[in-house]
């Protein structure tokens, strides 16, 4: 057994993660909950300093819990990437954007890794858990790592372990949610594997390399989005055949065996499912490969946020309005319910689209009192009065947020488009319009 593997049952080993946002706090806290004292890494100081202060910022933890952590000196942060030399394992967790061309951006995972690099020393393990296209870590984070002297599966440990952080979940968070571990070697997968156990309370399912956790990855949320756009696509058929999908979805549910539920929307949004299907359609290309089923579904989905403003179109006509000049309020911001997180959020593009045709947009949001995409900035209405839902034109649910007085929306609005089916419980229906 290794000197590593000792440490780690022994709850000896320093862990460190690079990068503190919804991936990497999480893990930080649930590492020094399990006992290890734990080194956080990220380049913005104002992260760093609040995690230093034990204040939260990411809602899957608990305030108490970071502060408790911090106090006892079992968690700090910092941005001197030299403190790494003192941890004997590092989990690297940061973003994988896509490019202006909607290719993968992974300079987050080089510079991080380089960065690691002069501080890699020897029965150190490291693991990436940024979502990424399969080969990342053995073609790139390897190398870079190899820069130092050492070698891979000799001197140091290199594994892939995709995270499976879902904002918001109140049933599986990090500690409880299975984790996948592949490693460049089988040792350094069961390197890996000894880290995760001692500190989560979930299984931890070994494959036998790095390129078959980062698919893995892949797969689950590209598996998601062909789903959902095939559910989008039924949608938008529904529609024009009169047929309420609602009914349809729920009616079909009720088989025990061989369909699993999704639901249509406004789009996609999030960090995972509207960009990892990019990921493997880029990297299929170097294969000669076109994923042109995943590829359908990415179509539809995207086009999804201007489907919905061309239903609010068809809408307004039947008031005898034009989109141009009319007022809009959109509920909802965020990419899903009950969470603060607006990235890729579709409802943005909603309002994007709608501003573009000359609508007068205001929107409520207490998740996301502002945002900003681009040129775009905008503040939430602080409260959701009747006089603020009776002054639109339009009523647009792109979110179907838990703490909306529906029952106030339905009274006061002249007409609603709801699509997340949010009102599907309110009583009048006269005024409502689902997608």
């Amino acid at each position: 057994m290794s000197g590593l593997k000792n440490k780690l049952l022994a709850r000896e080993a320093t862990l460190g993660v690079i990068g503190l946002g919804y991936v990497g706090l999480p893990l930080a806290v649930e590492k020094a909950k399990a006992g290890f004292r734990v080194i956080g890494f990220d380049v913005q100081k104002e992260k760093v300093d609040m995690v230093n202060a034990g204040h939260n910022y990411i809602g899957d933890v608990v305030n108490e819990d970071l502060k408790a952590l911090v106090d006892a000196g079992m968690l700090s942060a910092t941005t001197d990437f030299a403190e790494a030399a003192r941890c004997d394992c590092v989990c690297i967790c940061v973003p994988t954007p896509l490019d202006a061309h909607q290719q993968p951006d992974i300079s987050y995972v080089r510079s991080s890794t380089e960065s690691l690099m002069p501080f890699v020393h020897k029965d150190m393990l490291v693991v990436l858990e940024s979502t990424t296209y399969p080969g990342t870590t053995e073609e790139l984070v390897r190398p870079i790592l190899e820069r130092s002297g050492l070698k891979c599966g000799e001197d140091f440990y290199l594994a892939f372990s995709p995270e499976r952080v879902d904002p918001g979940n109140l049933i599986y968070k990090t500690k409880n949610t299975p984790k996948v571990v592949g490693g460049c070697t089988p040792e350094c997968t069961e390197v890996a594997a000894v880290m995760y156990e001692a500190v989560l309370e979930a299984p931890v399912y070994k494959v036998s390399s790095p390129a078959i956790a980062e698919m893995e990855k892949i797969l689950e949320n590209t598996y998601r989005n062909v789903n959902i756009g095939l559910i989008n696509e039924m949608a938008i058929l529904c529609d024009r055949m009169g047929i309420n999908i609602w009914e349809v979805v729920d009616a079909a549910k009720s088989k025990p065996y061989g369909f699993q539920a999704f639901y249509p929307g406004p789009g996609l949004g999030g960090h995972c499912i509207p960009l990892d299907p990019y990921y493997l359609s880029w990297k299929a290309r170097e294969y000669g490969f076109h994923t042109s089923m995943i590829e359908a579904s990415m179509m539809v989905n995207d086009r999804m946020p201007e489907y919905c403003v061309d239903r609010a179109a068809r809408i307004l006509n039947g008031m005898k309005k034009a989109v141009c000049g009319t007022k809009v309020l959109v509920l909802g911001v965020a990419y899903k319910q009950d969470i603060d997180d607006f990235r890729e959020s579709p409802a943005i593009s909603v309002i994007e689209e709608l501003l573009k045709r000359g609508a007068e947009v205001e929107y409520y949001d207490l998740w996301v009192p502002k945002f900003r995409r681009g040129a775009l900035s905008m503040q939430s209405i602080p409260t959701l009065t009747e006089e603020a839902v009776s002054r639109a034109d339009l009523v647009m649910i792109t979110t179907a947020h838990s703490n909306v007085d529906y029952e106030l929306v339905s009274r006061s609005a002249r007409m609603i488009f709801d699509t997340k089916n949010a009102m599907k419980a309110v009583a009048r229906r006269d005024n409502i319009e689902v997608l």
